[in-house]
Parts: structure tokens; sequence; C-alpha cells
């Protein structure tokens, strides 16, 4: 996920502009089409994400390897969220938030089209004819030479994923040119189903840890200060999902928007496949904790946007979130007598059990032989200290 996806941590309708005119309130049944619609949308890329991060685990496929978020990962998160949250609120104080939101824009289009093109892949595999001519590709890029030479990129692909990419183009650029809320949407989602899906919490401790931290930070945030949601307001990229309150009245045209950070998305979610995969590790052939923390995040929300309207505030989501994705599930473990499994659970254990566990994104991806042959390398030769990877969406 990208950081400033976690700075948006509320659910909140957007205000006038300064020196705009005041809009007219929104109507009850405004309001209830635009809350039920984030509600929808928020819980899409967390059930489906929450899917593919099993398949995901079990893949050999290397470029579809997740990464592994440690404990000293989730303490260190929200430090740099609150470092890249205030250095963004200090660039628009600063300088022209034109041209921010245009670098941004930019950075976002690159970014949302490969994001979405992974998102629809599977789904449009199923589209193509028998007869399809499919084609296989391949990018690389290499550093050095001889002995010394190292594989920087390995990536196999074929025409269906240049088709998927084609159509996710298309979505760029009526990103890139309208900056419309559908298309806002669509990448949105597809950045919250890929952060699920890739982003993989090792065990229940780091993921209570993760949400503890980013727990006090949205509180912090939006009730201490004004950075937040001046943030969230200023930053034209989609990373929020936003629905307009006055659809009914202006159609798709309509500009009143009520907004949820995709931050409020991907830390639970990532949190509830985690859940799932370890209702997967019981072999008792239910869902029994991925339901039940996924009633407790429709709960949260719920209570979230209540609270909202009640007192008329933005709210830090993740103030409700949180305690109910944690809470409802250790409440079932403690009536059926499984803390101890639960916190003993190791995700990493089960994406590939004969390797090293991933904590990055690896520099090689290809084919299930080329990922052999680059874990034997790895484990022949000693470890070297990697960069920290770039974060997903």
């Amino acid at each position: 996920m990208e950081e400033p996806a976690a700075h948006n941590g509320s659910a909140a309708g957007a205000a006038p502009g300064a020196g705009t005119p005041a809009r007219p309130p929104a109507t009850p049944e405004g309001m209830a089409l635009a809350y039920g619609s984030l509600v929808l949308m928020a819980l899409l890329p967390i059930f489906f994400g929450a899917l593919r991060s099993v398949s995901c685990a079990k893949s050999k496929n290397s470029s579809e390897m997740p990464e592994t978020i440690t404990s000293r990962d989730a303490a260190r998160f929200p430090i740099v969220a609150s470092c890249t949250l205030l250095g963004l609120y200090l660039f628009f104080k600063i300088f022209s938030q034109e041209y921010i939101n245009l670098l941004l824009s930019m950075y976002f289009f690159v970014l949302g089209i490969l994001a979405l093109s992974h998102t629809i892949s599977p789904m449009m595999n199923r589209f193509f004819p028998a007869n399809f001519p499919n084609k296989q590709y391949q990018l690389l890029f290499t550093q050095g030479s001889g002995e010394s030479k190292e594989e920087i990129v390995n990536y196999e692909f074929d025409t269906k994923d240049l088709v998927c990419l084609a159509l996710s183009s298309v979505v760029g650029v009526w990103y890139l040119l309208r900056k419309h809320w559908i298309a806002n949407n669509l990448f949105g989602l597809a950045f919250s189903l890929n952060g699920v899906e890739l982003l993989h919490l090792n065990n229940v401790s780091t993921g209570c840890i993760l949400l503890g931290g980013l727990f006090i930070y949205d509180v912090f945030w939006v009730f201490g200060t004004n950075v937040m949601v001046t943030v969230a307001k200023s930053f034209e990229a989609p990373i929020k999902l936003v629905f307009p309150q006055d659809l009914l009245e202006k159609g798709l045209d309509a500009d009143n928007f009520a907004m949820l950070g995709l931050g409020d998305i991907v830390i639970p979610g990532i949190f509830i496949a985690l859940l799932l995969r370890f209702d997967i590790s019981l072999k008792k052939n239910t869902h029994t904790y991925f339901y039940t923390s996924f009633v407790a995040y429709i709960f949260g929300l719920g209570l979230t946007i209540f609270i909202m309207h009640i007192f008329k505030h933005a709210q830090p989501a993740l103030l409700y979130l949180v305690p109910a994705c944690i809470g409802f599930p250790l409440l079932v473990a403690l009536a059926k007598g499984e803390v101890t499994e639960m916190f003993s659970y190791e995700s990493s254990a089960e994406i590939l059990p004969h390797t090293p566990r991933l904590t990055h994104f690896p520099t090689v991806s290809g084919s299930p032989a080329s990922l052999a042959d680059s874990m034997q390398q790895k484990l022949s030769c000693p470890r070297r200290r990697r960069q920290q990877s770039p974060s997903a969406m």
C-alpha cells in the first residue's frame, strides 16, 4: 500500500472548499445511498482480497509472492506514516497544490493501471476464447556481467496480460483527464484488493501491534489536529473511496462526496485475511474467525458512520474498527479454547515451508523454475542485507 492511503483515516462528507459557495445539505436518502455504497465498496476488496491471499500464499510464482509484515515493520509503520502525513501537509501549505497534485496524478496513473490490470486479470481470463492467440513474453533486466551478473527484473507475461493492461489504461486516461469519481473508485478498489491480497501479516501478534499503533495514529491525527482531514481533501489521488451524497439530484455530475480512506480498508483487511488463513490451517472446514472478523468490520464501519452522523465531525474509523476486528475474534477464540493456537500460528510458514521467509518483494519473478533457481542461490550464498522495499498498493 502506498503510505498516503493510510492517511485518510476517516469516513467523512467532503466539505466545501475555501471560497466556494456552501452546498445544500444532503438529503437523508442521498446520505443513506452514499454511506451504504461506501460500506459495500469496502467489503468487496476485503472479501475477495482475503480469498486471493490464500491462493497467493500457496503460489509458486514469485511474481505473486506476498510481502510479509513482521513485528518490527508493524511497530515502525505508524511512525513512518506520521512523518509522511506531516510532510504532505507541509508540502500542501508551502507549495502550489496544483503542481503537487499533477505530479501525484502521474504517479498514481501508472500505479493504478498496474494494480487494476492485476485485479481484473483472473476475471478476464474467463472471457478469452480457447483459440485466442496467446503468446508469451519476457522482460529481463540484468546488472553486471559474467559471474557477477545479477537479475534485477525477470518478468514473464502473455498477450492476455497485455489486453488487461490496455483496458486498465483506458480507465487511467479517463481518471487523468477527468478525475471522475467512478475512475477514482476503480483504482481505489484495485489498490485495496491488491493490498489485502499481497500484504501478509506473519502472525496475530504482529497484527495486534500494527492495528494498535495505527489506532493511536488515527485518533491523534484526526482529533488532535486538522492535518489528516486537510490532506485528505487536498490530495487529488485515488487514495480514498468516494461516493456522492447528491447523486439522486445531480446524477453522475454530483460533487458532494462522502469518503473512506483506503487505509481503513487495507489495514483491517490484511488482519481479516490472516484469520482466514488461520481458519484454513485448523483444517476444520470452517471459516469461523474469518466470518467473525468480517461481521466485526461491518459493525465497526457502521458505528463509525453513525457516530460521524451524530456529531457532524470526521471520525477516525480505526477507533472503532480496531477494537471490533481484534475483540470479536479474540472472544470467539476464548470461547473455543483456541487462543494459544491463534497466537502461535505463523502465516509465513504456510507460503513455502522449505524456503526462507520472504520479508520483501523478490527481485526475480517469472516461472516456478526461475523461482527455484533463485531460492537455491539464496540458500547457498550468504544472506545480504536488502534495501527496504517500497510499500505495496
